[in-house]
């Protein structure tokens, strides 16, 4: 994690303080578990969690003999502590993957609470945008009237996806395990990890081997790299839209804020673009989590260099890019105007396929109908005319004038978006 793409709250969530933390309550809860499971001597757990904490540095400088980052946890909390209990039938995965698992449950719920915060803005921009009419894209090219509140809506559509995707998966990551060695319990009995598991809220791993298997973690950062795909899909739209041969919509510009170091009169869509750049990253460590799924025998820590990079990264990458895009789509300037000098710019082209349906309800064959329009269109193009206006020159079209201007009307493109918005005003998240 860099401090430029790291919020306060999830930075605190990864840091090595809190770290520690969690690690200390595992080993408090597994020793309270001895305590009432009637081996630990009463007052035991108690020893260990009013210990004083673990020494950041000191702990690193134990590491530096260890080579063992827990066995230097361990040593320093059994000795502060004062407890022969401390890891008492315990190997480092139990502690390791249980404290984790808390971790990246609250560092999921942080991440679902934003991705609802930008559907909420989403919506509500899409409804103030419902009708404000623009030409639709596809390739590229000009295609066929929309609005930008359909456009919008898309966006509100795929956010609830994303909600949904991380939900399901925050409930798979946050399991724990205190089964041991290789899984079987030798050390210490199921009801060691039934005590633990169940006061930091997480569910059991049912056959962990020696861990909590990463399939867990592979879904998380996947829908991790998902959400991100989306903000990039969204931020993408809003780079090509504030093009300046386009000029529809724009990122807000703050006070003070230049756009070039060279040229005064930039506005560029910086942070759309760094969006897009940091879903980049966001799909890279999506393949890196993927491929830690697979480990040799009961495990290796293979996954292991891999997740202190991924894990924290990732969830610190995705706060950052959904509090810095739920802003550009609040303060999103929107230029109807715009849109509509756009629109109008086609030159009635965008309206191609309600000419052709006119004329095969005139009783044309559609292929016939198809080259007419095609022809006129081509004209119009070339010849920088309207298109409505080669139509009512061609003697092949079989349409009057009152015919011809019908075609022309967004309104009859529009006609049945409402049930789109219908469906998203019944979306709560």
């Amino acid at each position: 994690m860099i401090p430029r793409y790291t919020l306060p709250e999830m930075g605190r969530l990864w840091s090595e303080q809190h770290k520690l933390a969690q690690w200390t309550e595992v080993e408090a809860l597994v020793v309270e578990a001895w305590e009432d499971a009637g081996v630990a001597p009463k007052g035991s757990g108690e020893a260990v969690r009013s210990a004083q904490p673990v020494d950041l540095a000191a702990w690193k400088e134990r590491e530096r003999v260890t080579h063992h980052d827990v066995a230097a946890f361990v040593d320093l909390l059994a000795s502060s502590s004062g407890s022969p209990w401390v890891h008492y039938g315990l190997t480092s995965s139990d502690v390791l993957d249980t404290a984790q698992a808390t971790v990246l449950r609250d560092a999921a719920d942080i991440l679902i609470e934003k991705i609802a915060t930008l559907f909420r803005v989403a919506k509500r921009r899409a409804f103030e945008h419902r009708d404000t009419t623009m030409v639709g894209r596809t390739h590229g090219m000009w295609a066929e009237p929309t609005t930008f509140g359909l456009k919008l809506a898309t966006w509100g559509f795929e956010l609830e996806r994303d909600h949904a995707r991380m939900t399901n998966a925050r409930e798979a990551v946050a399991v724990g395990k205190i089964s041991g060695a290789v899984g079987t319990y030798s050390q210490a009995p199921p009801s060691i990890e039934a005590y633990v598991c169940e006061r930091l809220g997480l569910g059991i791993e049912p056959a962990s081997s020696q861990i909590t298997h990463r399939d867990r973690h592979a879904e998380l950062i996947q829908a991790i790299a998902l959400t991100g795909a989306s903000i990039e899909r969204f931020a993408t739209e809003i780079r090509h839209l504030q093009r300046s041969e386009l000029g529809e919509a724009q990122e807000p510009f703050q006070p003070g804020q230049k756009g070039s170091s060279a040229m005064p009169h930039k506005r560029n869509p910086i942070l759309s673009e760094r969006m897009v750049g940091l879903a980049r990253v966001l799909r890279g460590y999506a393949t890196t989590a993927l491929e830690n799924v697979s480990l040799w025998h009961e495990r290796d820590i293979s996954h292991s260099s891999a997740e202190r990079v991924i894990l924290p990264d990732a969830c610190a990458t995705l706060d950052y890019m959904l509090a810095t895009f739920t802003k550009v789509v609040e303060g999103l300037i929107v230029k109807p105007d715009r849109m509509q000098a756009n629109l109008d710019a086609t030159r009635g082209l965008v309206f191609s396929q309600s000419v052709l349906l006119a004329l095969v309800d005139a009783g044309l064959a559609r292929d016939d109908a198809y080259r007419i329009v095609q022809r006129d269109s081509t004209r119009a193009w070339d010849e920088n005319l309207h298109l409505r206006d080669v139509l009512a020159s061609d003697p092949d079209v079989p349409l009057d004038t009152e015919g011809i201007v019908a075609c022309f009307d967004p309104a009859r493109y529009l006609r049945n978006t409402g049930v789109v918005f219908d469906r998203l005003e019944a979306l709560e998240i």
